[in-house]
């Protein structure tokens, strides 16, 4: 295990370091530059704008910018933020317990709909309720988030007056109940659409897995139909989804910029939003190379969770 986990790091490093380059490159390729916003303010100077530009040491040549930027990112120095000045790390960790609380609450909702959704779609292939949620599933994967989100907003908040429309809490604070009522339409957009994709992929490793000889083996030795499902096919359906549930998670930690957007919610994904609009370097670069990052390690963790669920993954 040990030797596998090292090897899978080792792969990291160089995955990461093209990355940050690709992204690097791509970022400064952008129309526009970090200091749009101030090329269009007519009380900036000209000559206020090269001090800017030599001070942001973009009068230097990229492939420069891009060693000093990698050199200072890996010893933990993210930069400041390009239009308020303030620390890159400070900014991500304002916004990150936001995002963490609707990523964390999300998942735990997908998954509770995608393992009882998958397991009895498999069970009971082709019957009223196989097809039911297939249905409902195509159609979860087909929703745009953003409509999504708006439809909720139109029917519980403006039309029903259940819910409020966005935000995280009530101006001036809230308690429990208010912090709950926020938090439910975002959930339910993250939750519907992840766990539409990941109940198809469950159903079917579960049905390739129901069809193999160890489980016709289980089932002819008059091992209980419950235990031959949950202890023998799901143990070994799960690896592939795991993997699946591990990268989507990562990619939502980094910031659900789409749900974030629509329901104002004050995480990663408006913070990227925001950076992009202000074409704010710094904090775009330190997002992507997060989410790069997420991703990777999520990779690995979900290698080392398969790897402990089915050994032959490590010989592999």
């Amino acid at each position: 295990m040990l030797r596998f986990l090292a090897r899978r790091l080792l792969q990291a490093v160089p995955l990461l370091f093209v990355i940050s380059g690709l992204v690097f490159l791509l970022i400064h390729a952008a129309p526009g530059g970090p200091l749009a916003i101030y090329l269009s303010n007519p009380n900036v100077r000209p000559e206020d704008i090269e001090r800017l530009r030599r001070a942001l040491g973009l009068d230097r040549p990229l492939w420069q910018q891009y060693w000093s930027w990698l050199a200072a990112f890996a010893g933990g120095d993210w930069g400041y933020s390009f239009s308020d000045g303030r620390p890159v790390a400070a900014r991500i960790v304002e916004r990150l317990p936001a995002t963490l609380e609707l990523v964390g609450v999300s998942i735990v909702a997908a998954l509770a709909l995608t393992l009882p959704t998958g397991i009895v779609s498999a069970v009971r292939r082709g019957r009223w309720f196989d097809r039911l949620t297939t249905t409902a599933a195509m159609a979860g994967i087909s929703l745009p988030a953003f409509w999504f989100g708006l439809v909720l907003q139109i029917v519980f908040a403006i039309g029903l007056r259940w819910l409020p429309s966005s935000g995280r809490t009530t101006l001036g604070g809230g308690d429990f109940v208010d912090h709950v009522q926020h938090l439910l339409m975002p959930v339910t957009v993250l939750a519907v659409v992840q766990a539409s994709g990941w109940s198809r992929y469950l159903r079917g490793s579960m049905i390739e897995t129901l069809a193999q000889p160890f489980v016709l083996a289980a089932r002819a030795r008059g091992i209980p139909g419950r235990d031959v499902i949950l202890r023998h096919a799901l143990r070994n359906a799960i690896g592939p989804v795991l993997a699946i549930v591990m990268v989507d998670a990562a990619l939502l930690v980094s910031g659900a910029v789409v749900t974030e957007s629509v329901f104002a919610w004050p995480g990663l994904g408006s913070l990227f939003t925001e950076a992009l609009a202000r074409r704010d370097y710094s904090v775009l670069m330190a997002l992507l190379m997060l989410t790069s990052t997420a991703i990777v390690v999520f990779n690995i963790v979900a290698d080392a969770a398969h790897a402990l669920i089915d050994p032959r993954v490590v010989e592999s």
